[in-house]
């Protein structure tokens, strides 16, 4: 994961998750991407005995460090944020080589690398807006000019950075185009808007192909159009719709042959925009609201993974 030290408390989903792991009885250990290496082919971390609280001044305590191979634990979460680089899929490489050693790896590494949140959400064009991947300036302007109001993201980033809305006759379209794509050298997606943003951007948790029968809506802020609560939305925990239901049922199946045992689906009004499979958010605010243990389900669904 990310350095326990800076997370945000009240919002963190790993903590919910480490919390759920040792309420069951679980040991836990820790490490950060840097810790992860390959010695004369096995995969070791430097891991440390790692005890969480829910207490907000003190939420962790770590124990002293070893080396061990990852092979020697049952189950690995992989809980790194983006952005998705050469370092995290160099990270995933490491996972792989202990999942072929036993070791249940959450994601699966394989899909880690080949399922991009942006692009993933195109294998079901049924449950998209019109969309467009493409580095091609020429093709992107004709996207936009065909649909007047456009999104344009880069295809690698989280929280809502480097998204642009471009309404018809905006001036700015080609030098929006030429930083996204770099002059044409990086790929982006071109989505139309989708006007159910001021409704919320809803992120719909889905464990082992089953979804958690609420959803947080990120309502954006006034004069935004991004509805990621790191770009200042605010988040309202609400039950999913038919359609939203409908939705989960068009991707789950990919999602559990794919070994995805945890993921978010954002989702804009009756539109699936992005799958999240690198480490989904918001089980605090829907447990909060709801009562729910988000955090259990997910283990105990690990459990039944690891039992013979």
């Amino acid at each position: 994961m990310d350095p326990i030290a800076t997370i945000r408390y009240h919002k963190d989903t790993t903590l919910a998750l480490l919390l759920a792991a040792q309420e069951r009885g679980h040991t836990l250990y820790y490490m950060e991407i840097q810790d992860l290496h390959l010695d004369q082919g096995k995969a070791c971390a430097k891991i440390s005995p790692l005890t969480v609280h829910e207490d907000a001044l003190k939420w962790y305590q770590l124990g002293e460090s070893v080396i061990r191979e990852l092979s020697e634990l049952d189950v690995v979460l992989m809980r790194k944020d983006p952005p998705f680089d050469n370092q995290y899929i160099y990270a995933t490489y490491i996972l792989e080589s202990a999942e072929k050693l036993g070791t249940l790896i959450v994601n699966k590494p394989r899909s880690l690398r080949d399922c991009n949140e942006k692009v993933f959400a195109t294998e079901f064009p049924q449950c998209c807006p019109p969309v467009l991947v493409a580095r091609d300036a020429e093709l992107l302007r004709s996207f936009h000019e065909q649909h007047s109001d456009v999104i344009f993201k880069p295809l690698d980033g989280m929280g809502g950075t480097g998204i642009f809305r471009c309404r018809k006759d905006d001036p700015n379209v080609s030098v929006i185009l030429e930083m996204l794509t770099e002059t044409g050298e990086s790929f982006i997606m071109a989505q139309k808007f989708i006007p159910d943003i001021s409704n919320g951007d809803k992120r719909v948790l889905v464990v082992n192909g089953e979804a958690i029968p609420y959803c947080l809506a990120r309502i954006p802020a006034k004069g935004e159009t991004r509805g990621n609560l790191a770009a200042g939305g605010r988040g309202v925990a609400q039950p999913l719709s038919d359609r939203d239901r409908w939705i989960v049922a068009q991707v789950a199946p990919a999602l559990v042959e794919r070994g995805l045992m945890f993921v978010g689906l954002d989702i804009i009004g009756d539109y699936l925009t992005e799958i999240n499979v690198t480490s989904p958010t918001c089980v605090r605010e829907i447990d909060n609201a709801y009562n729910t243990n988000i955090g259990a389900t997910l283990i105990a669904a690990i459990e039944a993974k690891r039992t013979p």
